[in-house]
């Protein structure tokens, strides 16, 4: 994508004298509010196992940096496929998937929906306020129509309010990326954690991961005497690469095939064209299988990730019957749109120790703490 041919801002501005258009979205999402928020925000893990594990922002600094590689070596723009990286998760909720998923069960019922990616485009068109003469970070309508639809297509018929994101056709490649080296960072890391947080042992992962049995055994005929951790790293690192490697080889591959030779050839495709090689996507698939099987479902995080969300759930039900007990701004907010819509936006900013903080002083004391 050549930041050149950019369909641009919603509200126009001169160019910047050293910075491309996409170099500043990237740095107007590293500025936001809702981007820092991420620090507080769980990825798996809560901090009364470590302060060494992974935060939703430690995350998405690892999927920006295996997006500008990817991107990197396929000749893309870097630059977009960072700031794209960087936006994807900051619509995320408290407790990451188990409060995104909790609070679209509550906003069901109310005739609406929550989801993280159309979450993150109210955030950067409308919550963030940093300009005097727009509402939002004004980001550019690549970055915009890449937090909508790098990890799936949308019927224009069910989501008209999209329609500006071109839903017939197919993002850039920069975008179609993003949700593969998302899957890359996380699947990758959430082994690394659960194996510092004794979850998971060698033993188990290896019987569960055939590709990081393969690489393991690999390591240890290498480094015979070596330490347990030390080969650990080795393999998961390894693992990392030939994952990061395939999406690369696959992608080329396929957008040669297609004779793709422009973004307008990549959007007028019938299909996306980024992605692994059937072989790798089978290998990704047994790592997310065996994560939800033996981490993710772990009693002591299916603990944490129940209190959690029931506590989301009571303070929600709570901020609908109460809304004046909102900050000043959401309460009169809530008295002019739907109660429901304001209650959900400003329960998803929060971070997860906000909420419960926010839950026991307004409803009682809570045993819940954060998990994913």
């Amino acid at each position: 994508m050549d930041v050149a041919q950019s369909r641009g801002r919603r509200y126009p501005e001169p160019p910047h004298p050293y910075r491309n258009d996409y170099a500043r979205d990237r740095d107007r999402v590293i500025h936001s509010r809702a981007f820092r928020r991420l620090e507080a925000k769980t990825q798996v893990f809560t901090t009364r196992y470590s302060d060494h594990f992974r935060n939703r922002l430690t995350h998405t600094i690892e999927v920006a940096q295996i997006a500008r590689t990817v991107a990197g070596a396929l000749g893309l723009n870097t630059d977009l496929a960072e700031a794209l990286a960087l936006v994807h998760d900051i619509g995320h909720p408290p407790f990451g998937h188990a409060g995104e998923h909790k609070l679209d069960e509550l906003m069901r019922p109310l005739g609406d929906r929550f989801n993280h990616n159309l979450q993150a485009l109210r955030i950067i068109e409308q919550f963030e306020q940093r300009y005097l003469d727009f509402s939002g970070l004004n980001l550019t309508f690549e970055v915009r129509e890449g937090i909508v639809k790098h990890s799936r297509d949308y019927d224009a018929r069910e989501f008209p309010e999209l329609a500006e994101y071109l839903l017939d056709q197919r993002p850039p490649l920069e975008a179609q990326l993003i949700d593969f080296v998302d899957e890359i960072a996380y699947n990758t890391a959430d082994v690394d954690d659960g194996y510092e947080a004794r979850l998971l042992d060698i033993g188990t992962i290896r019987s569960g991961v055939p590709l990081f049995a393969e690489l393991y055994g690999e390591v240890e005929r290498k480094y015979p005497l070596g330490r347990e951790k030390l080969k650990f790293n080795h393999a998961l690192k390894q693992m990392l690469d030939k994952l990061a490697s395939d999406l690369i080889e696959n992608t080329r591959a396929e957008a040669a095939a297609a004779d793709v030779q422009s973004v307008e050839d990549v959007r007028r495709f019938p299909r996306r064209l980024a992605g692994f090689r059937q072989a790798a996507a089978a290998e990704n698939a047994a790592l997310k299988k065996f994560l939800n099987e033996r981490l993710y479902n772990h009693p002591a995080i299916v603990m944490d990730r129940e209190r959690s969300v029931q506590a989301l759930g009571e303070l929600f039900e709570y901020y609908l019957d109460h809304p004046e007990a909102m900050p000043k701004y959401y309460a009169e907010l809530a008295g002019r749109e739907p109660r429901h819509r304001v209650v959900c936006d400003y329960i998803a900013g929060m971070t997860d120790h906000f909420l419960l903080r926010q839950h026991a002083d307004l409803i009682g004391a809570s045993s819940a703490s954060p998990a994913r």
